[in-house]
This record gives C-alpha cells, structure tokens and sequence, in this order.
C-alpha cells in the first residue's frame, strides 16, 4: 500500500473530535480540497481539482476514511472494507455508478478518488419537498436503480450486493437521472457464506441482520426506499420489518394500487416471497405503469432538480451589474461590469486577478487575441487590453457607444458602434482601415466570414459587407435588428424586434423563410443538428427547424428572454429576465434543471470544460457544473 503525503495542515471539525482537511490542502501533490461536502462517524467526503490537468477544471470526490481505533482486529476490518470498495468499484463501468481514479493511504487514513457526482441525494429532496412525490418521478428512479442493480447482481465472475441501498446514497444528477454512490460495504455474493450484519437497520431485510444477505436483500432495501419516497415515513424510526403496519395507499391515497403491490412484494418477509431477480421486479414495476398510464408521464417528470439543488463551484461578486457575456481562454475568464470595470479573473476558482476601469458600463463580450483582450465600453471607446497584465495598449474612439462585441479576422478587428459606424481597426495598434456609416446605431455583433461581414441596425437594416466597408447587399426588416447574425452553410440567419426570425441567401439576401414569434427578440441564433435556438421577449426559448422555417418546440419562461443559447454536447444553456439559467435538452425542449439567480439575466453563457459560466444583473458571475 503506497504511502503519499498532505502538503498542507489540517484543522479541527467544530463538532467533530476527528480531524478534517481544509480547503486548499493538496494531497500527493496533486488533489487541492476545495470543500468538505459530506461527513459521516469516521469518514469524509471532499470535493477536490485534480491538478494534473492544469487548463481543466477536472472535479474529483475524494472520500477520507480515518481510523481512529487501537483495537488491532477492527482496524483490519475497517481498511479490509475500504480497500473492497476500492477494489470493486475498479471493475465496474455503469453510467450511475461513479468511476474511481486513485486509492492510497497517508499514515491513518485512506483516500478513494471518485467521479464528482453533482446534485442532491434522495434523502435531501425528500426533506426539500413539500407534499409528497409524484409517482411518475418514483417509479423513474425505481426504474433507473433496477437498471443499476441488475448490472451489480449480473457482474462477472461474481455478482454484487449492494447491501446498502437507501434514499441517501442515491444521488439524483441535474439531468434528473441517478448515480448510486457508497459502496463501502457491497461485497462480492458467494452462495452459503455467512458474515456479519452490515446495512442500515429500517432498510436491511431480516436475513441482512443474520450475516446471510443475497441479491434479494437488494431488492427489499429497494422495496423500503420506494416506501419511504412515496409515504415519506423514514423506516429508520419504525420498529423493524414493520412496513405492512404502515400501508402506503393510506398515507398516501394518490399511490396506484398497481405500484403498491409491487412495492409489497419486494418487501415480503420471507426472501422467496419477493421478487427473485431484479429484472423481475423491473418488469413489474414497467407492467405497473404501462396499466396505470404513468409510464408515459416519466419523460415529464424527470426535471425536479432546481437551483437549490445545483451548488455553483465559485461566484465572484462586482460592484454592479453584469449585463454581458464573459470569456474564457488560457485558464481566464474576462467579462465587464456596469461599474465600468473589465475583471480578470482565475476560471477555476473564480480568484481575482486584475481589472481594468474604463468610464462607462461594460456590455460587450471580450475576444482574446494574440495575448491582448478586446472590448468596448458606453465611454464609446473599444479597448485593447494585454491579458495577463491588464495593462492598456490602444483604445479606439468611436463617437457613440459601444455595446457591440468585437470580432477578430486578418489582424483586424471589426465592431459597431452607436454611433451608425462599423469599424474596422489594426489589432496590433488600433489604428482605422475604414469606417462604414450605415444608417443607424449598430448594437448587433458582425459575423465575418472569408468574402463577407453580416451586421444588423438599430434602423432594421439588415447588410453585408465586403472587405472594404462596401455594401454588397441590404434586406429590411420592419423594425430593430440588436440580434448578432450567425452564418451557416451559405445561409445567414438572425432575428428582430418585429418578432421576426430570418433565414437568406449569404450570398444575394434573398429571403428564404420568416418564422413569426409572439413578440421580438433581441436574443442571438446558434444551430445544433439542423435546430436553431434563441430567445424571445414573448418569454419563450425556441427551436426552428432551419431546412423548413417551422417550430420543432418551444418552452416557457417566466420573463421574457434577451439572452442568447449555447449548446453543449445535448444541453442547451439560455438566461432569462426572471432570474434564471435553464438547462434544456436541446432535442427536445425538455427541462432538466434551472439555476436561481436574484437578478434578470441579460448576457449569455458560455460552457467551457464542461463548466457553465455566466453573468447576473445581481452584480454575481457564477461558475456551475455543465
């Protein structure tokens, strides 16, 4: 067993006689403890970086087991246990059971390093929920640790009883799905061996308390998980085996008949009583909800993880409101503040670095380039700052605001102005190629491609440019475009105040289709799998089937919608005017879960390294898991 080292100190739990680690102590040199997030008689969990991945914010568990007792024979049998969880979860691969990544020891305690689960377990939304849980979701979860129970029970060469299976080690993911989590006292089932009782009393099935588990304890600790979830009576304060004294229609009349006899099998007293295999439970839990119509209520009943479940991995707080969208490169994040300042700051941790302080509020989206970052500011200057040390280089007059976000292409750097001008300047220096006065402000980010630029105007004036500044062509729409153009496939599209979606021809302006929406929109296109995505002040988020101009889906907010959309792998990431970030599956609109904000979010997000970060009109930049 290899023996490695803690570089910093360790500090005392107030309510704990055992030490626990505290943030910033890094263990081999390679684990920085960011936060304790559970702890139990001899154990912690923490949430860690893994270091060795210097430009990812890599987010490990690192469960601690500290062994406190002199007695020689418990000690064995605590690290002989420790090291089964390590040895058993090395061979599985499930989608809900977590990874492990390093075991070692250091002294008197022993560390597992595991896939970090985020959300909230079983017990804590049993506890957050007022009234009981709808049944759709119940049988969700039952189906979903049956699914997870029935690859232990199979494992080869010999199955696995979980032992412990409770709403507490049950962690439900902001996708809405599971992650069964603790393995420390599964075991590898070998028929006839006897051992000692091990589970929790109130879960555990009679045999469990004589040292005889099998594969049919599991399905009993499943039978009184689904009791507790659905009549929210903890077994754990009942007299034992006692479940038949309790019945869950009588708590809970809402509960089918169908499901209930399912659950009452499951906990019979006699094991050949219930259920034999996991997949027979499985199946009877499907028939259940095929009868009773709840299976097809599931898909809709899967998003129950809210803000108060998703704990941000950092938020830095400005002086005022951050109406933008920030940036991410080399291991930074760069966004501006309504109280004139661009930060810089540490993307891991949300460290502050420096920030720069111009005279007016910082709407636009800063671009990194060569080692500089671009902005502009309502001071009407565009600013050319150098990345590491926030030391100006050049500034760029534009005669009006600049709430349009630069773009970079040739060395050049190309933005709008309220001024009616678009610009075009040297990276390098910041002095004008030439200036381009269309016919009103231009608020809307230009998108550059090799043989044009595309921007919208405030006048409604919708243009492509050449490299030049020269108009190539012009399309109008009926009123403002604040909307930044997205160009796909000889195809540009972009939105408008007159409630309008457009699709041209990139190359004549030619109209290919309109889609009407309630009202306006001021919200930015971004594509995925033939769907386009955006926002609308009539409160919706939308997805535009781009071959046909006709809606796939729509979902609901509470405000209306400025922000823009951005997909990442099958989630679609969108602010809103009520406050919050909502996670959808871009497919199909549904909701996986939303984020609270205490402000109307304006800017868009952006995912990077499977981190979401954005920007809130209460003055807050979050930092959340993807």
């Amino acid at each position: 067993m290899e023996t490695h080292r803690i570089t910093q100190p360790l500090e005392e739990h107030p309510r704990k006689p055992r030490k626990q680690l505290q943030p910033g102590a890094t263990l081999f040199d390679r684990y920085l403890i960011q936060e304790v997030i559970g702890h139990g008689g001899m154990s912690s969990v923490y949430r860690a970086r893994d270091m060795h991945f210097p430009n990812v914010l890599k987010l490990v568990a690192v469960k601690e087991m500290i062994i406190t007792t002199n007695d020689p024979k418990t000690r064995e049998m605590i690290i002989r246990n420790f090291e089964r969880e390590a040895n058993i979860l090395a061979t599985l691969n499930h989608p809900a059971i977590p990874k492990i990544f390093d075991y070692f020891s250091i002294e008197d305690r022993s560390y597992l390093v595991l896939d970090f689960v985020n959300g909230k377990d079983l017990d804590q939304i049993l506890n957050e929920t007022e009234g009981f849980l709808p049944e759709s979701q119940v049988v969700q979860w039952a189906l979903e640790l049956c699914d997870v129970l029935a690859y232990l029970h199979n494992h080869k060469p010999e199955p696995i009883i979980f032992r412990d299976m409770k709403p507490s080690n049950v962690m439900v993911r902001p996708d809405g799905h599971i992650t069964l989590i603790d393995f420390g006292i599964a075991k590898r089932f070998q028929a006839g061996q006897r051992g000692t009782m091990i589970g929790t009393e109130g879960y555990s099935p009679p045999e469990q308390y004589r040292g005889e588990a099998t594969t049919l304890a599991d399905i009993y600790a499943l039978g009184a998980t689904l009791h507790h979830l659905l009549t929210k009576r903890d077994p754990r304060l009942e007299p034992p085996f006692s479940f038949a004294e309790r019945p869950i229609q009588k708590i809970n009349p809402a509960v089918s008949p169908e499901l209930v006899a399912v659950i009452e099998k499951a906990l019979q007293y006699d094991p050949q009583d219930r259920f034999q295999t996991i997949d027979e439970m499985r199946e009877a839990l499907l028939g259940a909800a095929r009868r009773t119509g709840v299976l097809n209520r599931i898909p809709a009943a899967t998003a129950v993880i809210n803000s108060g479940a998703i704990k941000p991995i950092w938020v830095f707080q400005c002086e005022d409101e951050i109406r933008g969208t920030p940036t991410v490169h080399n291991g930074r994040i760069y966004v501006g503040s309504y109280d004139y300042n661009l930060y810089a700051l540490k993307s891991e941790n949300g460290e502050f670095l420096w920030k720069y302080a111009t005279e007016g509020g910082v709407v636009s989206k800063p671009v990194v380039y060569e080692g500089m970052v671009y902005f502009g500011s309502e001071d009407q200057r565009l600013y050319a700052v150098h990345a590491v040390t926030g030391r100006v280089s050049w500034t760029h007059y534009a005669g009006g605001r600049v709430r349009s976000s630069p773009r970079i292409a040739d060395d050049h750097v190309f933005y709008g102005a309220d001024s009616a001008s678009l610009y075009a300047v040297q990276a390098a220096t910041g002095l004008e190629v030439w200036r381009a006065d269309l016919d009103e402000a231009i608020r809307s980010t230009p998108f550059v491609t090799n043989e044009a630029l595309y921007v919208g105007a405030e006048s409604g004036d919708f243009y492509c440019l050449d490299y030049r500044g020269d108009i190539k062509w012009r399309y109008k729409a009926k009123r403002a475009i604040t909307s930044s153009p997205l160009v796909q496939d000889a195809y540009v599209y972009f939105a408008s105040l007159d409630g309008q979606v457009y699709a041209l021809e990139a190359s004549t302006g030619w109209l290919v289709w309109r889609f009407r929406m309630g009202k306006g929109s001021i919200s930015s296109p971004t594509i995925a799998d033939k769907l386009l995505f955006l926002g609308s002040t009539d409160g919706h988020i939308y997805a535009i089937d781009i071959q046909s101009g006709r809606e796939a889906w729509r979902y609901r907010t509470e405000h209306q919608v400025n922000s823009s959309p951005v997909v990442y792998r099958d989630a679609l990431y969108i602010g809103s005017v009520d406050g919050a970030l909502y996670c959808l599956e871009y497919r199909t609109g549904r909701l996986r879960w939303k984020f609270q904000t205490d402000g109307p979010i304006t800017g868009n997000p952006i995912v990077y390294d499977d981190v979401v970060y954005f920007g809130s009109t209460d003055h807050k930049l979050y930092a959340l898991l993807a």
